[in-house]
């Protein structure tokens, strides 16, 4: 069976959409499928609105017996505030209704743009592809013309849309998620693949056929994320004290921002806890670092982008993991600190709630309450038995049930489900 997984993002970008399609496409492929991914030629998630950021210039290539085709971005002239100013009109014409469906998908296909996308599919190449499966229904400049392609020739559509939720009873950021003319394409898709049963039940509540959606989740492959060497970290980067850890992008929506401040109120009670933080940094996250003091700014590692040993020895060196977004589907790194037995703290937003069990493998708190994010801290730094227990307790969750092999066994049936049902037609 021919499949084509198309990814906004995909390898080597750091992206939870491009790990989650590597996986899945990886393992099609030694099952002896032909798998095909379509992808933008973006390295750095903003490269599909700004110009000056990273992408990757081969447009063609392979991975894990999967073949990659890489579509070159391009962008509406101007200064790169059109791209959010574009969303936010296509927010507002969102309260319409199902009347701006047709001005939506004109609108979210404005910028970025992929000029050769048209071209690639009408490919003879791709003539055989049994199944689509699409993914980030934010990022719909790329599903809106995959989804009337497949349409158009009959051909099943899957989609796993990564629906961030935001915080319960605010829209700020679901509602980028959730307009008009991308609840209607998952409602045509033949399935939705969803991250939690929050999400899940968030797509029903909006009109998506329960029948058409299964919770797959989101995995760890553990022998990648353990084995690091967490003295090795800490001699290479001066640290002495406890290391309070977060992963990925440090913006204010992944509450880096406030994780910063919640640790500035500990080390003003004296803790002598470490920050250390590594990803690439979004909005004003390198300001807030900039105005600390200079005892502050000893206490903080900011890391930047950083290698897969590295990364593992982070883990090693972790007391706690902490990550409290609103914009996290999922959250994989909890589940990579899990692996190394490390307690975690996130928010009661998103999919978060569903991934991490209060009081029992982390802790949960409020997005944006500082004050509590430091309660939680120093909770679990002071009592160890507790973070240890805790730790282990996401370990063995981890090893049992969020692997992506696990992940791939719920997913598997519904490739073969939705073939078949093409084929009986």
């Amino acid at each position: 069976m021919h499949i084509l997984h198309v990814v906004q993002l995909y390898w080597p970008a750091p992206s939870g959409a491009a790990r989650y399609f590597q996986e899945i496409g990886a393992r099609l492929a030694a099952e002896g499928h032909r798998v095909t991914v379509l992808a933008t030629d973006a390295f750095d998630l903003e490269h599909l609105w700004m110009a000056g950021k990273r992408h990757i210039a081969e447009p063609i290539g392979s991975r894990d017996g999967v073949q990659i085709r890489r579509l070159a971005v391009r962008r509406l002239p101007g200064p790169s505030l059109i791209y959010p100013i574009i969303r936010r009109l296509m927010v507002e014409v969102g309260r319409i209704g199902r009347p701006g469906i047709p001005l939506l998908r004109r609108l979210a296909t404005l910028t970025p743009q992929l000029p050769d996308l048209v071209a690639t599919l009408a490919d003879p190449a791709l003539a055989d592809v049994a199944l689509v499966h699409t993914t980030n229904i934010t990022l719909d400049f790329a599903l809106i013309p995959v989804a009337r392609w497949a349409q158009q020739r009959g051909t099943p559509h899957l989609c796993t849309p990564f629906v961030h939720l935001g915080e319960p009873g605010n829209e700020q950021v679901v509602r980028y998620y959730a307009m008009p003319h991308q609840i209607d394409l998952l409602r045509q898709a033949n399935h939705v693949l969803t991250m939690t049963d929050l999400e899940r039940a968030y797509l029903i509540r909006r009109g998506v056929p329960a029948e058409h959606i299964t919770t797959v989740g989101a995995g760890v492959n553990p022998a990648e994320v353990t084995g690091g060497d967490g003295k090795r970290f800490c001699a290479i980067h001066n640290i002495n004290e406890p290391v309070v850890l977060s992963l990925g992008v440090a913006a204010f929506d992944k509450g880096a921002v406030h994780t910063l401040d919640a640790m500035r109120r500990l080390w003003a009670q004296g803790s002598e806890a470490v920050w250390v933080q590594c990803g690439p940094a979004f909005g004003g996250f390198n300001a807030a670092v900039a105005a600390l003091t200079p005892s502050e700014q000893a206490r903080v590692r900011i890391l930047g982008y950083i290698d897969n040993a590295t990364r593992r020895d982070a883990l090693a060196a972790a007391a706690v993991y902490v990550q409290p977004s609103r914009t996290d589907s999922f959250g994989i790194t909890y589940l990579e600190a899990w692996c190394n037995g490390v307690p975690v703290i996130g928010a009661r937003a998103g999919g978060v709630p569903a991934v991490i069990r209060h009081g029992t493998d982390g802790l949960l708190v409020p997005f944006g309450d500082v004050p509590a994010i430091a309660a939680a801290i120093d909770r679990l730094l002071r009592d160890r038995a507790l973070a240890q227990a805790m730790g282990a307790a996401g370990q063995a969750r981890a090893l049992r049930e969020l692997t992506w092999d696990a992940v791939y066994r719920r997913i598997r049936p519904l490739y073969d489900e939705v073939a078949a049902e093409r084929r009986r037609f």
